[in-house]
């Protein structure tokens, strides 16, 4: 198995061929680990040079609407009264922390997101 680490574009690029050619290598054989180690290199590549922000909350929050076909009166047993929801969608109001444990427990949005400060607050 010859693998080396992914040091600059040009190995990122090499490691990504590699992987395309090793993608339908089974699990528990030479390639399958090969492949698994590679896509590792890859990830922690990627991570540490495309890191990904987190979602503005409101804008998480619509997304999981959306996403489980939820309404407003959905929100209302982690957000408050409608009105409460409206303020929050609307960057009204920031959510609480009861309101963010609730979202989290309930939509499984993640906690990091909902914490992280709102763009278009106007407070």
């Amino acid at each position: 198995m010859d693998i080396k680490p992914i040091k600059n574009e040009a190995d990122y690029r090499a490691a990504l061929q590699e992987v395309e050619q090793l993608m339908l290598a089974q699990p528990d054989t030479a390639e399958g680990e090969k492949l698994d180690v590679m896509v590792t290199l890859i990830e922690a590549y990627e991570a540490k040079h495309f890191p990904m922000d987190l979602p503005d909350p409101v804008e998480a929050i619509k997304f999981e609407m959306e996403r489980q076909g939820l309404t407003v009166k959905d929100l209302e047993p982690m957000i408050g009264k409608s009105n409460r929801v409206y303020e929050i969608l609307n960057y009204k109001r920031s959510l609480t922390l009861k309101m963010i444990w609730r979202l989290h427990q309930g939509l499984g949005i993640p906690a990091e997101s909902l914490i992280k400060p709102p763009v278009n607050l106007s407070n």
